[in-house]
């Protein structure tokens, strides 16, 4: 099977090394608007390089993998659709929402599989909440909580284009949510904070935020995320019901240290990036397009999943600058 990747960033590297590593993948082709880096990645992993996008489509690849810069993921998108090759692409399948609605109905009407990048849904621990969830372990769920939390900030460059705390980061959280509970959000409230470097608020963003979410069938969920977690990359939920609560990120690389007296700490050690600790769910996320590419499985995470993750991180914006209750009703969809 050839493959083909459209950016060798950070995460475009990344996903290069991973797909390299992959029995299904015979042959891997990159591109990139930076020649050199795409020439120096292939000459390192010993992939084959494509000069331009339009190349890569054109060399008969079985799939594509979008992980370039967000501006690039809706052109690229369009181009591997309108070529009937099956897609991945990264988080967000857009940058604005309304070229994300768009996007979403193009995908569902061109029969294209595409793929979107939200990789706890490949990590086992989630996996095992949402089968309890839906299996009934839990009893009745009333309670969910969630929390992204970087060990660092990442450079200032990336703020202004990243969409915000709530686009970039807790729209994670957001697709885990629906993901393991089944739900749909009904409306939002949120707010954030700035306490650290000025070129958060500069870019008109926050380094902390909280919102609670109410699901449609009353589930009330909390969600936290901020920019400054010291103490390691934390990222966990928690779902309580009426006859029992599981929890996924509570091993030995949490990254809390208990107050109780005597109490035994985690081992360690502490994860330091996303990358790091959700490495096991990339290769698995990628594992899974392959299988895709072949024809052999379904979209884990369609074009209309990244919408509704989008939406609800939409909304959560629109509160945090209103002060007010969102309703999703409020946030558009397609038509």
């Amino acid at each position: 099977m050839r493959i083909g990747l459209a950016g060798v960033g950070r995460i475009g590297a990344f996903h290069a090394e991973t797909l390299m590593g992959l029995d299904a993948v015979d042959e891997l082709v990159v591109t990139d608007l930076d020649v050199d880096a795409a020439r120096a990645v292939a000459e390192r992993l010993g992939a084959t390089h494509a000069a331009t996008v339009q190349n890569l489509l054109a060399s008969g690849v079985d799939g594509v993998v979008v992980a370039t810069g967000t501006a690039g993921h809706a052109p690229l998108v369009r181009q591997a659709v309108a070529a009937k090759v099956p897609t991945f692409c990264e988080k967000p399948l857009a940058a604005t929402l309304t070229e994300t609605v768009e996007l979403a109905e193009l995908v569902e009407a061109s029969g294209v599989p595409v793929q979107v990048g939200f990789q706890r849904r490949f990590d086992r621990a989630y996996q095992r909440v949402a089968a309890a969830v839906r299996a009934g372990e839990l009893g009745t769920v009333h309670t969910m909580r969630a929390n992204t939390h970087d060990q660092s900030p990442p450079h200032p460059a990336y703020i202004p284009t990243s969409g915000g705390l709530f686009r970039d980061c807790s729209v994670h959280d957001f697709d885990a949510v629906r993901y393991v509970s089944g739900r749909e959000v009904a409306s939002v409230f949120a707010t954030g904070a700035n306490t650290g470097a000025a070129f958060f608020g500069e870019a008109g963003d926050v380094d902390t935020a909280a919102a609670v979410l109410t699901l449609d069938d009353g589930i009330l969920v909390t969600v936290t995320a901020t920019r400054y977690n010291g103490a390691g990359h934390d990222v966990r939920l928690e779902v309580m019901g009426s006859e029992g609560t599981l929890g996924v990120g509570f091993d030995d690389s949490l990254a809390v240290t208990s107050a109780e007296p005597g109490a035994a700490q985690p081992r360690g050690p502490r994860h330091r990036s996303f990358m790091e600790r959700f490495l096991p769910a990339y290769r698995a996320e990628l594992t899974h397009f392959a299988a895709l590419a072949r024809g052999d499985a379904p979209s884990p995470c369609t074009a209309t999943d990244a919408l509704q993750a989008f939406r609800v991180a939409e909304a959560c914006e629109l509160s945090r600058r209103e002060q007010r209750v969102v309703t999703l009703d409020e946030i558009a969809s397609p038509s």
